[in-house]
């Protein structure tokens, strides 16, 4: 590993992804390790674009240019597409197969990629692509919105982070509502035993 790894992680607004980064926020603290965060929300409350950039390690800033991502993690599946050029040949990427398709695709003004060519392009890219469907996983650990949980789950999975399940879980409890904190770390461990099945 180089003395810092980056992570790109871009969704669609309302899917939790500032709470994602909040917690990884809280595990680095817990595992002693530095890191510089920067979020960008395009219109969240409306659905639209947020992108969060996590340098894990020592890095004097929080940009990370086109091609330089160590994983990224797409919370809905175009963006993930939208996120490629921030990869190079050696990013892990995870991707929630679940589609949260756009306003313009929902009024008929454009079109949603079909989900076996967007698996294809995006592995086409990149050296691993694990591709779980992270609402169906959160449905089944008990909560819908627990899709950033299952994420995390998988992300911590592929071992590129210098974070542990126990630092990472840790958060949870520490950054997420009482009354899910159980459901959090269910649906966190279900995108783990996922994600270990993508080898």
């Amino acid at each position: 590993m180089s003395d810092s790894t980056r992570l790109i992680m871009v969704a669609v607004g309302g899917q939790g992804n500032l709470l994602a980064s909040s917690v990884l926020g809280e595990a680095a603290l817990l595992a002693g390790i530095p890191l510089r965060m920067s979020e960008i929300h395009g219109m969240a409350q409306r659905g639209g674009v947020v992108e969060s950039a996590l340098v894990f390690g020592n890095a004097r800033s929080s940009i990370i240019s086109d091609g330089e991502a160590d994983v990224l993690v797409g919370f809905e599946p175009s963006e993930t597409l939208r996120g490629l050029n921030k990869c190079n040949a050696q990013t892990v990427i995870i991707t929630n197969l679940s589609p949260l398709p756009p306003f313009t695709v929902a009024i008929g003004k454009g079109v949603y990629p079909d989900m076996a060519e967007l698996q294809q392009a995006i592995r086409s890219r990149t050296a691993r692509l694990v591709a779980v469907n992270a609402v169906e996983i959160a449905k089944t650990a008990g909560n819908v919105l627990a899709v950033n949980m299952v994420l995390l789950g998988a992300l911590i999975q592929t071992g590129v982070l210098p974070l542990t399940s126990a630092h990472v879980k840790q958060a949870i409890q520490t950054k997420t509502k009482a009354a899910f904190v159980d459901i959090n770390i269910r649906a966190f461990d279900m995108g783990y035993e996922v994600a270990g099945q993508h080898r």
